[in-house]
C-alpha cells in the first residue's frame, strides 16, 4: 500500500509542477531548469507590474485550511507577504499585488493547483473511510418536504464551524 501512495504522490508531485510551467508559459515543461526559469519569468513578470500598477489590498476567503496553504505558498513563492487582520477567520488571507498579476497568473494558477490538489485529497479521503470506517456509498438518502422543527429539548444541530482546529497546525 505505501508504494501506491508514493506513487500516487509522486504523479501529483509532478502533475502541480506542470501546472506551475503552464502558468510560466515556457515550453519545457519537463526539466528542472525549465521550472526554475518559470519562477524567474513569473517574479520578473511581477516585478514589471508593480513598476506600472499600484498594488491594491487583495482580500481571499478560502473554503478550508488547504487551500489556505495553497495560496500562502504561491504568495510567499512570488516574494509576496500574505497577512490577516485580527478577527479575520483563519481561512482570510490578505496580500498587497498587482490586480493584473492576479488576474492574468496568480488566480488562474490557484485555482487549476487547488482543484488538482483538492481531487487528490478527495480521493484519498474517501478511500480512507472506505477501508477504515465503512466501505458504503457515502450520498445520502434526500427526502420530500421541509425540515422538521425542533421540539422542546431536542438537539438538532452539529456543526462543524472550526474544523481548521482539527487540522496540523501548519495547515491552519
Amino acid at each position: 500500500m505505501w508504494n501506491v501512495s508514493a506513487d500516487e504522490e509522486s504523479r501529483l508531485i509532478e502533475k502541480l509542477r506542470k501546472i506551475e510551467t503552464l502558468f510560466a508559459r515556457t515550453t519545457n515543461p519537463g526539466e528542472r531548469q525549465a521550472a526554475e526559469s518559470a519562477l524567474e519569468r513569473i517574479r520578473r513578470r511581477l516585478d514589471e507590474l508593480e513598476q506600472t500598477e499600484q498594488p491594491v489590498e487583495f482580500r481571499f476567503s478560502l473554503p478550508d485550511g488547504w487551500s489556505k496553504s495553497l495560496l500562502v505558498a504561491l504568495l510567499r513563492r512570488y516574494g509576496l507577504k500574505p497577512y490577516r487582520y485580527a478577527g479575520q477567520r483563519r481561512t482570510t488571507v490578505r496580500a498587497k499585488v498587482a490586480a493584473s498579476f492576479v488576474d492574468e497568473v496568480l488566480w488562474p494558477e490557484f485555482q487549476e493547483l487547488n482543484t488538482t490538489l483538492c481531487s487528490h485529497l478527495n480521493s484519498v479521503t474517501r478511500r480512507i473511510i472506505q477501508q477504515a470506517v465503512h466501505s458504503v456509498d457515502t450520498d445520502i438518502e434526500e427526502r420530500p418536504g421541509r425540515e422538521p422543527m425542533a421540539s422542546q429539548g431536542e438537539k438538532q444541530d452539529f456543526s462543524v464551524e472550526h474544523q481548521n482546529a482539527s487540522m496540523p497546525p501548519g495547515f491552519r
